[in-house]
């Protein structure tokens, strides 16, 4: 019998009245039984955040640094289980959480270090104007106020780690909601936090259904909301609290370029791996997997039949198995709209070069060729093992096949000019250019987020800690300077 998870209310374990299931999109398996929040606990939670605000913003430094590298250590020291319980909740590739509990690790230290460094002051004399003689302008951050994390099922641990880290690492208290389908590397980490001493209240991990999710959304205890996930449901979100402070990491339609001086065989090669492999890491399910291969004509035949090829040798099954790089999707249902989506995509002319069949949540890697624009796999997000093959006629027109997107979050360029790379920057309409490699690459200490309907904001440790916190200036007057 599966023991129930409790969930974490301002920093203790606490049980409310009802339980839900989490179950392996793999096979179906029972994977544990999550505690459900009342909305007399949550209420609780909220005000616990609410009532630390001053407390945990005054705490020093090295009491939330200290905490972060426990949380850091504690991560490594549990790679192996946490990995296990990521695959088993999500259907991830044991081989892909395993690389994200090492993204979650370096979170962590990168937090830690920044809260060691952050909102140093800034000074700045005001003597530049006559009625400012003697007077020095001292400038510092403080947080906002209470953040509400709202994290995804796609990266459970890391995702959530990119709401909890800044926040922790700034003093600001945090409500944190995992995803319904993952909650369970969200609870996880909640039983590493407990570890600290962090003031209680500063924290608390919430499973709430997603329908409870509008008091929470509204209630003006939490000014600050952090929310990864999907376009219509982050734009409803800021359009219920719209004088709230809202980061949103939304959908992408990520554009993998080819240009035509990336050209010889070990050029080509080495694209067709790395598109074929994060088309379909995470089962596509990643706002900056490859969805669309724009290629050069001159490079576009030579290139193709090497991205089928490895997009073929993909190895689907089952996640537990360190050779599988594809496993299934979150659910069956999932799978069913990836379906329809390339069977829409078919029926209006796309050409299936290797993939289009379902079995059960997995879906096999697929690639289209002459996929209308005006389908949905032509223009929006698919979030599943689906690849498109564009030709382009030169590099304006790369580019503006590229921008010709609702979203705009990243985007790789593959060429070995400096100057195309500074072009390229300077055309597309994404929040990240990757040269030299798929629009899937990510640092989580650099800026990321997108532009368009991919989002508002930016996440990345120091950016994220910026946008939890506000600028407060303090004149002192009668100096002499």
């Amino acid at each position: 019998m599966t023991n129930t998870h409790a969930f974490w209310l301002a920093g203790r374990p606490a049980t409310g009245e009802d339980t839900f299931d989490v179950t392996s999109p793999w096979d179906g398996r029972l994977v544990g039984a999550v505690s459900v929040p009342t909305e007399s606990q949550v209420e609780e939670a909220v005000a616990a955040a609410d009532a630390v605000r001053a407390e945990f913003a005054a705490t020093p430094a090295h009491v939330r640094a200290a905490a972060l590298d426990h949380v850091h250590r504690r991560l490594v020291e549990r790679t192996d289980e946490i990995a296990g319980l990521i695959s088993a909740e999500n259907g991830k590739p044991v081989k892909w959480a395993r690389g994200e509990v090492g993204r979650a690790v370096s979170v962590f230290r990168f937090a830690a270090e920044e809260a060691r460094r952050f909102n140093g002051g800034d000074a700045q004399r005001l003597d530049t104007d006559a009625g400012g003689v003697g007077r020095l302008a001292l400038t510092r951050r403080f947080p906002r106020g209470a953040v509400l994390g709202i994290a995804p099922f796609n990266f459970p641990l890391n995702l959530c780690a990119h709401k909890v880290a800044p926040a922790i690492a700034v003093g600001a208290p945090i409500v944190l909601k995992p995803a319904p389908a993952t909650p369970l590397s969200g609870l996880l980490l909640g039983e590493l936090l407990a570890e600290t001493d962090l003031p209680a209240g500063s924290w608390s991990v919430l499973p709430v259904p997603n329908d409870r999710m509008p008091a929470l959304v509204q209630d003006e205890r939490l000014p600050v909301i952090s929310f990864t996930g999907s376009g219509p449901v982050g734009w409803s979100l800021l359009d219920a609290a719209p004088r709230k402070h809202t980061t949103l990491e939304l959908g992408g339609n990520g554009a993998a370029i080819v240009l035509p001086d990336w050209s010889s065989d070990e050029d080509l090669d080495w694209a067709a791996t790395r598109i074929a492999a994060f088309s379909n890491y995470q089962g596509g399910q990643s706002c900056i997997s490859v969805q669309r291969v724009i290629a050069d004509t001159t490079v576009y035949d030579r290139l193709v039949p090497r991205i089928v090829a490895a997009v073929e040798k993909q190895v689907t099954g089952d996640p537990s198995d360190p050779s599988t790089d594809v496993g299934p999707l979150v659910s069956e249902d999932a799978a069913k709209r990836v379906e329809s989506w390339v069977e829409e995509a078919v029926r209006a002319g796309a050409v299936l070069l290797t993939g289009g069949e379902r079995k059960g949540a997995s879906y096999a890697p697929t690639v289209l060729e002459d996929v209308p624009r005006d389908t949905r796999i032509g223009c929006e997000e698919v979030f599943g093992p689906v690849l498109t093959l564009t030709r382009a006629d030169g590099e304006e027109a790369a580019f503006a096949a590229a921008n010709d997107s609702k979203y705009g979050l990243q985007a790789g360029v593959f060429t070995h000019d400096v100057q195309t790379a500074f072009r390229a920057h300077r055309a597309l309409e994404v929040g990240g250019v990757i040269v030299g490699d798929v629009p899937s690459y990510r640092a989580d200490q650099m800026p990321y987020g997108g532009t368009k309907q991919s989002g508002v904001g930016r996440e990345g440790v120091r950016f994220a800690m910026e946008d939890y916190t506000y600028e407060r200036v303090m004149v002192l007057t009668g100096l002499d300077l």
